[in-house]
Parts: structure tokens; C-alpha cells; sequence
């Protein structure tokens, strides 16, 4: 789960620890049932919390929900800093951003799961993966790497093409994931104007190694 900075006192602590264990919560809900109906209640006692304590922290069910949706998909982004530091070519980060979440799949399922169930209204967030994947394709652009184009347009496109891999992985689990994410992935690349032979070269280009407890490198 993402972080900030810790709490300075004892209160802040337990309450911040209070947060995190319905944003928790919230999450395995979404990634499990995706069924936002469940009671507070029923929310407060998978956080193994008080029911009051709910208040303390969000006004509604919807607020919960849309929290833990934001945490998930900021944790998904700092996989990917993690993992993409060094890369500096931006065809290069967002040919390895669909290797990755193939990957991700079967090494992240919950993050998965909730991205495929709530990714849709967030393409355009300004925060997870889309500020990232902005940032990418705006690098492109300025660099004449990406052919001109509206940079929420082509983060549209990049962003519905994601959202259709992952659930192929879930839906078709036997095809080969990092194959199908390799073939789009340059798909992807020669829609922004990458020349095909380049962007057939650099769909392919070996995922930096991980270290302890990332992702696993793609064969």
C-alpha cells in the first residue's frame, strides 16, 4: 500500500493506522466482488475497527471506495518508478508499462483486479498511473519521439488499450500475457508515430531486472 510521511504523535499514528485499515478494506472488497453495497458495518469489522471510526475518516461509502481506489493505483505507479528507473527513452517506458501490468496480473492481482474494475474513471485522474503516463507521453512529444498530438487524447487511447489487456489477462488467462502486452505495445508505439521497425524493436527490449519483491521479469 502507498505511504507518506509517518505521523509525528501517538494520536496521529493510530488514527493514520485507523485509515489505512479501512482503505485496506475498501480494497479487498473491490478486488474481490467489486460490490460497493456492503455495510459499514460489515467495512469496519474487516478492518477490525470500531463502526464510529468510519466517520472519522470518510463521509460516505463512496468516499471509502474512491480512496481506495487512489491508493491502489498510486501503488501501482510506484512499482513502476521503482522498477522503470534509468529508462529515459519514453517509447521505451510505455512499451515496458504494458509488459509490466501483464505481469502484474499474477504477481499483483488485487492492484489488478482493482484496476480493471475501476481504472476506466481514472484514466484522466491527476494522480497513479495517468499522471505518470502523461508525464510519458508529454516527454515524447517534446522530444519529436511521438508524432504531435493532444497529449489527453493519445493518453485516452493508451489508456483504453491498457484497461483491454488487463482484462484479456483475467478473461483468457491461458494466452500468453507478455506476448499479447509485447504485440500491443508496439501497436501502441507506431499509433504515436514511432516508425515500425523501431517500435517492433523496442516492444521487445529485455524489462530491467527487478529487485526483492517487485515485479518478476518478463520471459
Amino acid at each position: 500500500m502507498s505511504t507518506s510521511a509517518p505521523p509525528s504523535n501517538r494520536f496521529e499514528r493510530r488514527r493514520a493506522e485507523t485509515r489505512r485499515a479501512l482503505i485496506r478494506a475498501g480494497r479487498q472488497i473491490l478486488a474481490e466482488t467489486g460490490d460497493t453495497s456492503a455495510s459499514i458495518q460489515a467495512i469496519a469489522e474487516r478492518a477490525d475497527v470500531g463502526f464510529g471510526s468510519f466517520y472519522n475518516h470518510f463521509e460516505s461509502k463512496a468516499e471509502l471506495f474512491d480512496a481506495a481506489v487512489v491508493d491502489a493505483l498510486e501503488e501501482f505507479g510506484q512499482n513502476f518508478d521503482e522498477r522503470l528507473t534509468g529508462i529515459d527513452d519514453p517509447a521505451e517506458l510505455v512499451a515496458a508499462g504494458f509488459r509490466l501490468s501483464a505481469l502484474m496480473a499474477d504477481s499483483h492481482p488485487e492492484l489488478m483486479q482493482i484496476l480493471r474494475r475501476r481504472g476506466l474513471g481514472h484514466i484522466h485522474s491527476d494522480n497513479g498511473l495517468a499522471r505518470r503516463a502523461l508525464r510519458d507521453l508529454e516527454a515524447g512529444l517534446a522530444s519529436g519521439r511521438f508524432t504531435p498530438v493532444d497529449p489527453v487524447v493519445a493518453l485516452t487511447a493508451l489508456g483504453g488499450t491498457l484497461l483491454s489487456l488487463v482484462e484479456m489477462r483475467f478473461a483468457r488467462p491461458d494466452l500468453n500475457g507478455d506476448e499479447a502486452a509485447v504485440n500491443l505495445a508496439e501497436m501502441v508505439l507506431r499509433m504515436l508515430g514511432v516508425p515500425p521497425d523501431d517500435a517492433h524493436e523496442v516492444a521487445r527490449r529485455p524489462l530491467p531486472d527487478p529487485g526483492p519483491g517487485s515485479i518478476p521479469r518478463g520471459e
